[in-house]
């Protein structure tokens, strides 16, 4: 069976913001300071490439086991991490890390939209 346009098109632009997300944790500062230990560094930087990894598997899911509930929680995760960006912005700015975060999320959003528009429609829920 062939999958939709509109659920490739989510496939590829969500793949392509997780890409991202993981040349951006990738190339992040670990340098240890007085107020973040080495530790606490490397538990993030495993933290992060866990939910990258959880967040492949759930565009996966979606795409190919045809899963409504995935979209759901990529969606409920784009919401806390716009309202994360925005904070982090409102306090520091626009800076590279966070401009790269903004392309990741609109990447995010395309895709989502794209898997809940078009023929993605009867695509999810079969």
């Amino acid at each position: 069976m062939t999958v939709p346009r509109h659920v490739l098109w989510f496939q590829v632009l969500l793949y392509l913001s997780l890409t991202l997300d993981a040349v951006s944790v990738a190339f992040q500062d670990r340098t240890p300071s007085a107020s973040i230990t080495e530790t606490t560094i490397l538990a993030a930087n495993v933290i992060a490439a866990c939910m990258i990894l959880l967040f492949m598997y759930l565009v996966w899911l979606a795409a190919h086991q045809r899963k409504n509930w995935p979209r759901w929680v990529l969606t409920a995760a784009l919401a806390f991490s716009v309202m994360s960006l925005l904070q982090v912005i409102g306090d520091s700015g626009l800076q590279v890390d966070s401009a790269i975060e903004v392309v990741s999320c609109a990447l995010t959003a395309a895709g989502l939209y794209y898997s809940f528009t078009g023929d993605a429609v009867g695509w999810f829920n079969a």
